[in-house]
């Protein structure tokens, strides 16, 4: 019910995003998604995801905030509960080149840590920019701080890496692999996240993503490894 609302509501709004077409582009961009998924009978579960990202770009730089949350339930019993915020500022120095500096913030009511706050800064340099396949790699150090689920705190300095890899894969269709680490003297964190992206109205797609967060350094009977499966629509403007 939820998704189809969504569909309409898009298909309304289709109108207006053609007549933005028009008018100067703006520095402003950003894309919002929501899945919901429920079903009824002998279990009852239900599953929510939802996110969105803004970005602003002016001369060389470019900042962005994105923020994300899941939750599922059964029989009324939350099984799963995250929540992701962070903020990222890039600097180009060349055609290829960039300086950035990220914020992220992780908060996971079932998993390993309770919290994790990182703060990091770094180069990146654009591996691969083409039409069709885009490649951007990013390595920095900074800091973190981790509570766990026991309340046990962490101060740590980290060095971090990731790489970010798209591939359009038509006009309507894309692909993108993300991979991220933070290594710590304590503990690193890795995330992975494979989304599949296809445009089925205007502005709104269909997105499936497999977003896999682990741990090296976890507290007794706790798995070191969080997956997520997701099902969403997204409307980006």
């Amino acid at each position: 019910m939820i998704l189809r609302t969504l569909v309409m509501m898009a298909a309304l709004a289709a109108p207006v995003s053609l007549m933005a077409q028009d008018a100067p582009e703006s520095p402003w961009a950003g894309k919002a998604k929501l899945g919901y998924l429920a079903t009824s009978g002998n279990t009852e579960t239900s599953t929510l995801n939802t996110g969105f990202e803004v970005g602003y770009t002016v001369g060389k730089w470019v900042h962005e905030f994105n923020a994300a949350a899941v939750r599922a339930s059964e029989d009324d019993v939350t099984t799963a509960e995250a929540y992701d915020a962070g903020w990222r500022s890039e600097r180009k120095i060349s055609d290829h080149d960039f300086l950035f500096g990220r914020l992220n913030w992780r908060k996971t009511r079932f998993g390993a840590f309770d919290t994790q706050f990182s703060q990091t800064v770094g180069y990146g340099r654009r591996l691969i920019d083409a039409d069709k396949h885009k490649l951007n790699a990013e390595l920095g150090a900074g800091f973190r701080q981790s509570e766990d689920q026991l309340g046990i705190k962490e101060d740590e300095t980290i060095f971090r890496g990731g790489v970010y890899y798209k591939w359009l894969l038509s006009e309507t269709a894309d692909f993108r692999q993300d991979v991220t680490a933070e290594a710590g003297e304590e503990n690193t964190y890795v995330e992975s996240v494979t989304a599949l992206s296809a445009k089925i109205l205007g502005n709104l797609a269909l997105v499936a993503s497999y977003t896999v967060k682990h741990n090296t350094d976890v507290p007794p009977l706790t798995e070191k490894t969080d997956t997520y499966t997701a099902l969403s629509l997204e409307y980006t403007f």
